[in-house]
């Protein structure tokens, strides 16, 4: 079984940082893409960044230039780091990764974290 865990999260004021981990564990043959999603309350699930194996990332156009997604060595752990915080970030943010199970496997298949709050405030 995989499980991905997030660290990191909070409170902080609008224009400071925070910096979100996440460490995939269990018995798999690699990870594809990994990346962060949010949800603020009402609101779906939106994705943030994504990183791919090859370290070609993905940000969504409300966090570019605030945010860079970066992954580890071991293509185990990703990381985001959250610079000039807004209100609007406000939101429950979850890790994502993309398993391929075993060396015959074709099809990743989608692991998600428990969330972890981050709260802006103004």
């Amino acid at each position: 079984q995989v499980q991905l865990v997030e660290s990191g999260g909070g409170l902080v004021q609008a224009g400071g940082s925070l910096r979100l981990s996440c460490a995939a564990s269990g018995s798999l043959f690699s990870i594809m893409t990994m990346g962060w999603y949010r949800q603020a309350p009402g609101n779906q699930r939106e994705l943030v960044a994504t990183i791919a194996r090859d370290g070609s990332t993905n940000l969504s156009d409300s966090v570019k230039g605030r945010f860079t997604i970066s992954r580890d060595g071991s293509r185990r752990t990703v990381a985001l780091q959250m610079n000039s915080l807004k209100p609007e970030d406000t939101a429950v943010y979850y890790c994502n990764a993309g398993v391929l199970m075993y060396y015959f496997s074709k099809t990743p298949r989608d692991y998600w974290g428990q969330g972890t709050q981050v709260t802006v405030s103004s």
